[in-house]
Protein backbone atom coordinates (compact mmCIF):
# COMPACT_ATOMS: atom_id res chain seq x y z
CA UNK A 1 0.00 0.00 0.00
CA UNK A 2 2.94 2.79 0.74
CA UNK A 3 4.60 1.50 -2.45
CA UNK A 4 0.96 2.65 -4.25
CA UNK A 5 0.57 5.58 -2.45
CA UNK A 6 4.80 6.94 -3.60
CA UNK A 7 4.06 5.09 -7.24
CA UNK A 8 0.83 7.71 -6.96
CA UNK A 9 2.85 10.52 -5.29
CA UNK A 10 5.49 10.16 -8.04
CA UNK A 11 3.13 10.52 -11.21
CA UNK A 12 1.18 12.99 -9.92
CA UNK A 13 4.71 15.05 -9.27
CA UNK A 14 5.43 14.31 -13.05
CA UNK A 15 2.25 15.56 -14.37
CA UNK A 16 2.17 18.70 -12.53
CA UNK A 17 5.92 18.91 -13.78
CA UNK A 18 4.73 18.36 -17.55
CA UNK A 19 1.84 20.89 -17.04
CA UNK A 20 4.23 23.30 -15.62
CA UNK A 21 6.92 22.76 -18.56
CA UNK A 22 3.94 23.10 -21.29
CA UNK A 23 2.51 26.57 -19.92
CA UNK A 24 6.26 27.96 -19.07
CA UNK A 25 6.72 27.32 -22.98
CA UNK A 26 3.46 28.57 -24.23
CA UNK A 27 5.04 32.19 -25.33
CA UNK A 28 7.75 30.21 -26.92
CA UNK A 29 5.43 27.71 -28.94
CA UNK A 30 3.24 30.64 -29.59
CA UNK A 31 5.72 33.12 -31.54
CA UNK A 32 7.44 30.31 -33.33
CA UNK A 33 4.57 27.75 -34.58
CA UNK A 34 2.65 30.83 -35.40
CA UNK A 35 5.32 32.09 -37.48
CA UNK A 36 5.97 28.82 -38.90
CA UNK A 37 2.59 28.21 -40.08
CA UNK A 38 2.09 31.76 -41.84
CA UNK A 39 5.61 31.00 -43.88
CA UNK A 40 3.96 27.23 -45.14
CA UNK A 41 0.46 28.84 -46.03
CA UNK A 42 0.01 28.01 -49.65
CA UNK A 43 2.76 25.49 -50.17
CA UNK A 44 3.24 22.18 -50.55
CA UNK A 45 6.72 21.35 -50.41
CA UNK A 46 9.69 22.24 -48.40
CA UNK A 47 11.68 24.30 -50.84
CA UNK A 48 14.26 27.57 -50.45
CA UNK A 49 11.66 29.79 -49.58
CA UNK A 50 10.32 27.89 -46.59
CA UNK A 51 13.82 26.89 -45.40
CA UNK A 52 14.46 30.93 -45.92
CA UNK A 53 11.99 31.33 -43.64
CA UNK A 54 12.62 28.99 -41.06
CA UNK A 55 15.57 30.55 -40.61
CA UNK A 56 14.66 33.43 -39.90
CA UNK A 57 11.81 32.11 -37.59
CA UNK A 58 14.77 30.16 -35.83
CA UNK A 59 17.02 33.32 -35.25
CA UNK A 60 14.17 34.96 -33.95
CA UNK A 61 13.22 32.87 -31.53
CA UNK A 62 17.17 33.11 -30.27
CA UNK A 63 18.64 29.69 -31.23
CA UNK A 64 21.65 31.76 -32.41
CA UNK A 65 23.13 31.80 -36.07
CA UNK A 66 25.42 29.10 -35.42
CA UNK A 67 22.98 26.22 -34.36
CA UNK A 68 20.41 27.91 -36.73
CA UNK A 69 22.49 27.74 -39.61
CA UNK A 70 23.86 23.87 -38.22
CA UNK A 71 20.27 22.85 -37.94
CA UNK A 72 19.05 24.64 -41.49
CA UNK A 73 22.06 22.48 -43.06
CA UNK A 74 20.77 19.27 -41.67
CA UNK A 75 17.24 19.78 -42.97
CA UNK A 76 18.51 20.50 -46.59
CA UNK A 77 20.47 17.12 -47.02
CA UNK A 78 17.65 15.28 -45.52
CA UNK A 79 15.13 17.34 -48.01
CA UNK A 80 17.63 16.78 -50.98
CA UNK A 81 17.99 13.20 -49.60
CA UNK A 82 14.48 12.69 -49.89
CA UNK A 83 13.84 14.46 -53.08
CA UNK A 84 10.58 15.69 -51.75
CA UNK A 85 9.51 16.61 -48.49
CA UNK A 86 6.11 17.92 -47.91
CA UNK A 87 5.54 21.33 -45.43
CA UNK A 88 3.28 18.71 -43.25
CA UNK A 89 6.31 16.62 -42.53
CA UNK A 90 8.50 19.74 -41.53
CA UNK A 91 7.53 19.93 -37.89
CA UNK A 92 8.67 16.46 -37.51
CA UNK A 93 12.01 16.97 -39.63
CA UNK A 94 13.06 19.94 -37.40
CA UNK A 95 11.71 18.24 -33.88
CA UNK A 96 13.95 15.10 -34.90
CA UNK A 97 16.85 17.22 -35.95
CA UNK A 98 16.55 19.80 -32.49
CA UNK A 99 16.71 16.19 -30.15
CA UNK A 100 19.75 15.09 -32.87
CA UNK A 101 21.47 18.41 -31.70
CA UNK A 102 20.91 18.45 -28.27
CA UNK A 103 21.77 14.61 -27.73
CA UNK A 104 25.02 15.34 -29.11
CA UNK A 105 25.85 17.59 -25.95
CA UNK A 106 26.78 13.86 -24.41
CA UNK A 107 25.16 15.08 -21.41
CA UNK A 108 22.97 13.12 -19.11
CA UNK A 109 19.36 13.55 -18.57
CA UNK A 110 18.31 13.87 -14.71
CA UNK A 111 15.40 12.50 -12.82
CA UNK A 112 15.43 14.25 -10.08
CA UNK A 113 17.48 16.48 -7.19
CA UNK A 114 20.27 13.59 -7.16
CA UNK A 115 24.09 14.00 -5.58
CA UNK A 116 26.80 11.50 -5.95
CA UNK A 117 26.86 9.55 -2.98
CA UNK A 118 30.56 9.67 -2.57
CA UNK A 119 30.82 12.97 -2.17
CA UNK A 120 29.88 14.59 0.96
CA UNK A 121 29.38 17.63 1.07
CA UNK A 122 28.81 18.41 -2.54
CA UNK A 123 29.84 22.24 -3.27
CA UNK A 124 28.51 24.14 -5.27
CA UNK A 125 29.48 27.46 -6.68
CA UNK A 126 26.86 29.82 -8.26
CA UNK A 127 28.17 32.51 -10.65
CA UNK A 128 26.08 35.14 -13.26
CA UNK A 129 25.19 38.81 -13.04
CA UNK A 130 22.74 40.57 -10.93
CA UNK A 131 19.09 40.24 -12.09
CA UNK A 132 19.57 37.02 -14.03
CA UNK A 133 17.63 35.05 -10.59
CA UNK A 134 20.81 33.73 -9.30
CA UNK A 135 19.40 34.26 -5.59
CA UNK A 136 16.16 32.88 -5.65
CA UNK A 137 17.79 29.72 -8.06
CA UNK A 138 19.81 28.90 -5.20
CA UNK A 139 16.91 29.02 -2.23
CA UNK A 140 15.10 26.84 -4.97
CA UNK A 141 17.66 24.16 -5.18
CA UNK A 142 18.12 24.45 -1.33
CA UNK A 143 14.29 23.83 -1.39
CA UNK A 144 14.62 20.81 -3.81
CA UNK A 145 17.45 19.36 -2.51
CA UNK A 146 16.05 19.59 1.37
CA UNK A 147 12.44 18.03 0.18
CA UNK A 148 14.61 15.19 -1.23
CA UNK A 149 15.95 14.25 2.31
CA UNK A 150 19.60 16.11 1.74
CA UNK A 151 21.17 18.56 4.70
CA UNK A 152 21.77 21.59 3.06
CA UNK A 153 23.90 24.63 3.66
CA UNK A 154 24.31 27.99 2.12
CA UNK A 155 27.03 30.55 1.72
CA UNK A 156 25.75 33.97 1.08
CA UNK A 157 29.11 35.20 -0.89
CA UNK A 158 27.61 38.08 -2.93
CA UNK A 159 28.70 40.68 -0.29
CA UNK A 160 28.39 43.76 -2.88
CA UNK A 161 24.70 43.73 -3.86
CA UNK A 162 22.78 45.78 -1.18
CA UNK A 163 20.42 43.04 -0.69
CA UNK A 164 22.01 39.91 -1.78
CA UNK A 165 22.65 38.75 1.61
CA UNK A 166 19.29 39.63 3.16
CA UNK A 167 17.51 38.15 0.21
CA UNK A 168 19.67 34.95 0.67
CA UNK A 169 18.94 34.99 4.44
CA UNK A 170 15.39 35.18 3.72
CA UNK A 171 15.61 32.09 1.69
CA UNK A 172 17.44 30.13 3.82
CA UNK A 173 14.52 30.79 6.14
CA UNK A 174 11.24 29.74 3.86
CA UNK A 175 13.29 26.72 3.22
CA UNK A 176 14.59 25.88 6.75
CA UNK A 177 18.39 25.79 6.20
CA UNK A 178 20.75 27.51 7.66
CA UNK A 179 22.81 30.33 5.93
CA UNK A 180 26.31 31.38 6.88
CA UNK A 181 27.20 35.45 6.14
CA UNK A 182 29.44 37.83 7.05
CA UNK A 183 27.14 40.59 6.07
CA UNK A 184 27.69 43.20 3.30
CA UNK A 185 31.25 44.48 1.78
CA UNK A 186 32.82 41.83 3.14
CA UNK A 187 35.61 39.10 1.78
CA UNK A 188 33.31 36.67 -0.25
CA UNK A 189 36.17 33.79 -0.07
CA UNK A 190 35.73 34.44 3.03
CA UNK A 191 31.93 33.33 3.64
CA UNK A 192 32.33 30.66 1.09
CA UNK A 193 35.23 29.05 3.35
CA UNK A 194 32.89 28.86 6.32
CA UNK A 195 30.00 27.67 4.63
CA UNK A 196 31.75 24.40 3.71
CA UNK A 197 33.87 24.40 7.07
CA UNK A 198 30.29 24.15 8.60
CA UNK A 199 29.25 21.92 5.92
CA UNK A 200 32.07 19.48 6.95
CA UNK A 201 31.68 19.78 10.20
CA UNK A 202 28.23 19.47 10.62
CA UNK A 203 27.78 16.46 7.65
CA UNK A 204 26.11 18.35 5.00
CA UNK A 205 25.16 17.00 1.71
CA UNK A 206 25.49 20.40 -0.28
CA UNK A 207 26.65 23.56 0.10
CA UNK A 208 25.70 25.93 -2.26
CA UNK A 209 27.64 29.53 -2.20
CA UNK A 210 26.56 32.54 -3.60
CA UNK A 211 29.20 34.75 -5.42
CA UNK A 212 29.33 38.40 -6.69
CA UNK A 213 27.12 39.39 -9.83
CA UNK A 214 29.24 41.43 -11.25
CA UNK A 215 30.77 41.86 -14.84
CA UNK A 216 33.45 44.15 -14.13
CA UNK A 217 36.51 43.48 -16.24
CA UNK A 218 37.44 39.64 -17.05
CA UNK A 219 40.55 39.96 -14.99
CA UNK A 220 39.22 40.62 -11.73
CA UNK A 221 36.40 38.77 -11.98
CA UNK A 222 38.40 35.26 -12.88
CA UNK A 223 40.79 36.52 -10.00
CA UNK A 224 38.00 37.04 -7.36
CA UNK A 225 36.70 33.55 -8.69
CA UNK A 226 39.98 32.08 -8.40
CA UNK A 227 40.51 33.36 -5.13
CA UNK A 228 36.81 32.27 -3.65
CA UNK A 229 38.00 28.36 -5.20
CA UNK A 230 41.51 28.26 -4.13
CA UNK A 231 39.80 29.23 -0.21
CA UNK A 232 37.60 26.55 -0.17
CA UNK A 233 39.96 23.85 -1.44
CA UNK A 234 41.79 24.34 1.94
CA UNK A 235 38.75 22.45 3.56
CA UNK A 236 38.19 20.36 0.71
CA UNK A 237 40.69 20.25 -1.82
CA UNK A 238 38.44 19.14 -4.64
CA UNK A 239 36.08 22.04 -4.15
CA UNK A 240 33.88 23.16 -5.64
CA UNK A 241 32.51 20.43 -7.06
CA UNK A 242 29.96 22.05 -9.49
CA UNK A 243 30.17 25.56 -10.92
CA UNK A 244 26.71 26.42 -11.92
CA UNK A 245 25.79 29.45 -14.14
CA UNK A 246 22.56 30.61 -14.04
CA UNK A 247 21.50 33.10 -17.33
CA UNK A 248 18.05 35.10 -17.81
CA UNK A 249 16.51 32.94 -20.53
CA UNK A 250 14.29 35.98 -21.46
CA UNK A 251 17.71 37.92 -22.59
CA UNK A 252 17.81 36.07 -26.11
CA UNK A 253 21.31 37.04 -27.21
CA UNK A 254 22.34 38.80 -23.95
CA UNK A 255 22.27 35.25 -22.10
CA UNK A 256 24.98 33.98 -25.46
CA UNK A 257 27.07 36.86 -24.31
CA UNK A 258 27.16 36.15 -20.92
CA UNK A 259 27.92 32.48 -20.92
CA UNK A 260 31.15 33.82 -23.64
CA UNK A 261 32.06 36.37 -20.50
CA UNK A 262 31.52 33.89 -17.42
CA UNK A 263 33.25 30.38 -19.34
CA UNK A 264 36.14 32.42 -20.08
CA UNK A 265 36.57 34.00 -16.53
CA UNK A 266 36.03 30.48 -14.71
CA UNK A 267 35.45 26.58 -15.58
CA UNK A 268 31.39 26.10 -15.77
CA UNK A 269 30.51 22.88 -15.87
CA UNK A 270 26.58 23.40 -15.58
CA UNK A 271 23.78 25.92 -16.48
CA UNK A 272 20.72 27.10 -14.74
CA UNK A 273 18.28 29.29 -17.38
CA UNK A 274 15.50 30.95 -15.82
CA UNK A 275 12.39 33.01 -16.49
CA UNK A 276 11.69 31.11 -19.32
CA UNK A 277 7.59 30.97 -18.63
CA UNK A 278 7.90 35.28 -19.48
CA UNK A 279 9.39 34.89 -23.16
CA UNK A 280 9.03 33.96 -26.23
CA UNK A 281 12.77 33.42 -26.28
CA UNK A 282 13.06 29.73 -25.02
CA UNK A 283 15.38 28.66 -28.15
CA UNK A 284 18.03 30.16 -26.43
CA UNK A 285 17.90 26.70 -24.27
CA UNK A 286 19.00 24.82 -27.91
CA UNK A 287 21.50 27.11 -28.85
CA UNK A 288 23.02 27.80 -25.47
CA UNK A 289 23.54 23.63 -25.13
CA UNK A 290 24.78 23.31 -28.25
CA UNK A 291 27.54 25.95 -28.67
CA UNK A 292 29.02 26.06 -25.18
CA UNK A 293 28.70 22.21 -24.82
CA UNK A 294 27.81 22.79 -21.03
CA UNK A 295 25.21 20.78 -19.68
CA UNK A 296 21.51 22.84 -18.95
CA UNK A 297 20.77 21.43 -15.89
CA UNK A 298 17.88 23.60 -14.91
CA UNK A 299 15.63 25.33 -16.42
CA UNK A 300 12.77 27.77 -14.20
CA UNK A 301 9.44 28.06 -15.73
CA UNK A 302 7.63 29.76 -13.21
CA UNK A 303 7.52 31.67 -9.96
CA UNK A 304 7.14 28.51 -7.71
CA UNK A 305 9.91 26.52 -5.71
CA UNK A 306 8.87 23.40 -7.65
CA UNK A 307 9.04 25.03 -11.20
CA UNK A 308 12.92 25.15 -11.17
CA UNK A 309 12.94 22.01 -12.83
CA UNK A 310 15.78 19.42 -13.85
CA UNK A 311 16.22 19.68 -17.57
CA UNK A 312 15.20 16.61 -19.60
CA UNK A 313 16.02 17.26 -23.40
CA UNK A 314 13.25 14.95 -24.44
CA UNK A 315 10.65 16.21 -22.39
CA UNK A 316 11.68 19.51 -23.28
CA UNK A 317 11.04 18.90 -27.14
CA UNK A 318 8.54 17.37 -26.87
CA UNK A 319 6.47 20.20 -25.19
CA UNK A 320 7.62 22.72 -27.53
CA UNK A 321 6.43 20.47 -30.31
CA UNK A 322 3.06 19.55 -28.27
CA UNK A 323 0.66 21.79 -29.91
CA UNK A 324 1.70 20.46 -33.31
CA UNK A 325 1.46 17.21 -32.54
CA UNK A 326 -2.43 17.30 -31.28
Amino acid sequence: MKFLNFFNKNKEKEKEEKEALNKGLERTKQGFFDKLSKAVIGKSKVDEEVLDELENILVASDVGVATTIKIIRRIEERVAKDKYTTTKELDRILKEEITTLLTENKTEDLQGYVLPTNIKPYVIMVVGVNGVGKTTTIGKLAHNFHQQGYKVVLGAGDTFRAAAVEQLKLWGQRVGVPVIEHGMNTDPSAVAYDAVKQGVETGADVVIVDTAGRLHTKVGLMNELSKIKRVMQKISPETPHEVLLVLDGSTGQNAFIQAQEFTKATEVTSLAITKLDGTAKGGVVIGISDQFRIPVKYIGVGERMEDLQVFNRKEFVDSLFQNTEE
